[in-house]
């Protein structure tokens, strides 16, 4: 009998756990960033192997919220977590254990039905004898089912993770077919490239305002068209860049991903569009996919 489930990684924002699911499943479905807030909604990461399937629920990190958009971040984790069978900590080796991953382990205490894992991540960025104290460190906070260092950039352990999680999954028929890697839609996919590139482009302070929606997009013709959204006026201008060079710059990089995710050249226009304060506005919130 196989098994199949549900899990999700929890952890503080940018500890690793968009890099270790696409890893773990093969291909880029979920969009990495050293910036806060790079994930915002749960995408769904699909692995098959032949003992099973796990389908991984990407969520964005636990933070203090400081507007609607986070507070509805945080209820999505809380949601999310209520309903997944696997939960697994995630901490990075290269950062030392404190107060807000304590908090973390204990709140996830409070979802019964889960079993939980510990995952230390980014082990190839630290010696030998620092992962092991980080190791007993970890293994001191709580009772985990398993604690498993891997490397989502050299991909150390990474199969061996994906089995260990699977093993702990219930018995149950593969929950999608085995040659898919996600459920997240071509649109979306297309939108979370757009601004990946342009967190890499933009400073610490603007990737909170940024979200990307789609115009129009023709799959036959290659031709995109999509809105890059901002809170001011005064961060488009950022967004633009001097005679559009930023702007042009995050259209190039998305250009050549989308047209390997696509399959073909495409054609992308790109515009910067104001709404004022929109992580704190429902009715912008609604427009913007949150």
């Amino acid at each position: 009998m196989t098994k199949s489930g549900f899990a999700s990684f929890v952890g503080r924002p940018n500890v690793g756990k968009s890099t270790l699911t696409n890893a773990l499943v093969g291909e880029k479905i979920a969009i990495t960033s050293s910036r806060p807030q790079t994930t915002r909604k749960a995408i769904r990461g699909i692995v098959s192997r032949p003992a099973g399937q796990l389908v991984l629920v990407d969520l964005p990190g636990v933070h203090r919220p400081r507007t609607l958009l986070g507070e509805r971040l945080n209820d999505l984790v809380q949601s999310t977590l209520s309903e997944v069978d696997l939960i697994a900590f995630c901490t990075p080796a290269n950062e030392k254990l404190g107060p807000g991953d304590e908090r973390l382990i204990a709140e996830i205490q409070k979802f019964p039905k889960a079993k939980k894992i510990a995952i230390v991540t980014k082990t190839d960025s630290v010696s030998k004898e620092r992962l092991l104290e980080h190791l007993l460190s970890l293994g001191r906070l709580a009772d985990f089912a398993e604690i498993v260092p891997v490397s989502a950039l050299t991909g150390d352990q990474v199969d061996l993770l994906a089995d260990l999680m699977i093993g702990l999954l219930p018995e149950g028929p593969l929950l999608y077919p085995a040659e898919v890697a996600t459920d997240e839609s071509l649109e979306d996919r297309i939108c979370e490239s757009i601004r990946e590139k342009a967190l890499e482009k933009l400073n610490d302070e603007l990737p909170h305002s940024l979200a990307v929606t789609l115009d129009e997009f023709d799959q036959d013709q290659g031709r995109i068209f999509a809105s890059v959204w901002v809170e001011r006026d005064s961060q488009k201008g950022i967004v633009i860049g001097k005679a559009g060079s930023v702007l042009k710059a995050i259209g190039s990089e998305a250009r050549a991903e989308l047209a390997e995710l696509i399959g073909r050249p495409i054609y992308l226009s790109l515009q910067v569009r104001v709404a004022k304060e929109w992580q704190r506005d429902p009715k912008q919130l609604g427009k913007l996919g949150f």
